[in-house]
């Protein structure tokens, strides 16, 4: 199969039937450059994440109707990156193409997408909604905000990673896990695991047609907190007692040292007949017990990570890209 197109949904019944003609009428014609390229084999599978407003009835009604349409519903809303992990466990295609259903992701620019990552040019590419059709203040503005921070944090070039709009090859989806709301971050995780083939494409974005965005601006703040998450992940998921220990090991050793100059300067002076003030007197010595305690406490915390790593289920999970 050459293609997967993998929708997650929430509430979004109006919009299903235009989207559907659409994404149906662009993959009626070949994907290829070339007119004697043959019909795409594809499927299109709706993940209803819960939807309260007939969407399932739409999806589970065509899915009837047309076998490569397919639906996978959810008893409850678990949020986007439940839903993409779902969808990325049932694709088939070599080429599997994610985009929103909301009507704002334009259907034609399926076919720019899915040759760029079928002619081996990219692993990945991500949309760019270079011209948002969104308010500035509550959209426009904080979406730069966000970009630029994860650019920074995860050295990937992208205008805008959290585009719905992105084409994969099979095998990144399949050597990624998205969990909690870690579907803003794809690209980093497929970076992550060997995948460094990662493009962008400017891409039309459209206005909202039909109901309102199920996001609000605390995504951006769970985004910031995610985006740390995985960079800490992956730097040391598998080895806490580097950073961990490290910084532990400095603080004890920052306050133990202080403490022990005070206790030393009292007893030198307290010799000489010089005045003095005692070491419980002085502030100074309070913070030096409390960088010993805290720096034994992250070496502890270091060593505990170690520990649980060591026992983990995945701690020889890498990923081989070749094996002959």
């Amino acid at each position: 199969m050459n293609l997967s197109i993998v929708i997650a949904l929430y509430n979004e019944r109006e919009s299903l039937p235009e989207l559907l003609e659409r994404i149906q009428s662009v993959l009626s014609k070949p994907l290829g450059k070339q007119e004697s390229d043959t019909l795409p084999e594809y499927e299109i599978i709706f993940i209803d994440d819960g939807s309260t407003d007939g969407s399932w009835d739409f999806i589970s009604s065509k899915a009837e109707e047309d076998k490569r349409v397919r639906g996978i519903k959810f008893r409850r809303n678990y949020g986007k990156s439940a839903a993409l992990y779902c969808g990325f466990q049932a694709a088939k295609g070599q080429v599997i193409v994610t985009m929103d259903a909301d009507l704002q992701d334009d259907p034609a620019e399926i076919p720019d997408l899915y040759n760029m990552v079928a002619d081996g040019t990219y692993d990945l590419v991500s949309g760019w909604k270079k011209k948002r059709k969104d308010r500035i203040f509550t959209k426009n503005i904080p979406s730069r905000i966000y970009n630029a921070t994860a650019r920074a944090v995860t050295g990937i070039k992208l205008h805008d990673m959290n585009c719905g709009l992105k084409a994969y090859r099979k095998e990144v989806i399949k050597n990624i896990e998205v969990y909690g709301e870690m579907h803003r971050y794809i690209p980093y995780l497929a970076k992550e695991a060997g995948f460094t083939k990662i493009g962008e494409k400017p891409v039309v974005h459209a206005r909202r047609k039909y109901g309102k965005s199920k996001f609000g601006l605390s995504r951006f703040v769970n985004g910031y907190l995610d985006l740390l998450t995985l960079w800490f992940l992956a730097r040391f998921g598998k080895r806490p007692m580097h950073i961990f220990g490290l910084f532990g090991s400095l603080m004890f050793l920052a306050g133990g040292i202080i403490a022990l100059w005070l206790i030393i300067q009292k007893i030198y002076w307290q010799s000489h007949g010089m005045p003095y003030r005692p070491v419980t007197d002085q502030p100074l010595f309070y913070l030096a017990l409390l960088a010993v305690v805290l720096g034994l406490q992250l070496f502890l915390a270091g060593f505990i990570g170690e520990l649980i790593t060591r026992n983990a289920s995945e701690r020889n999970k890498y990923h081989i890209s070749d094996e002959r």
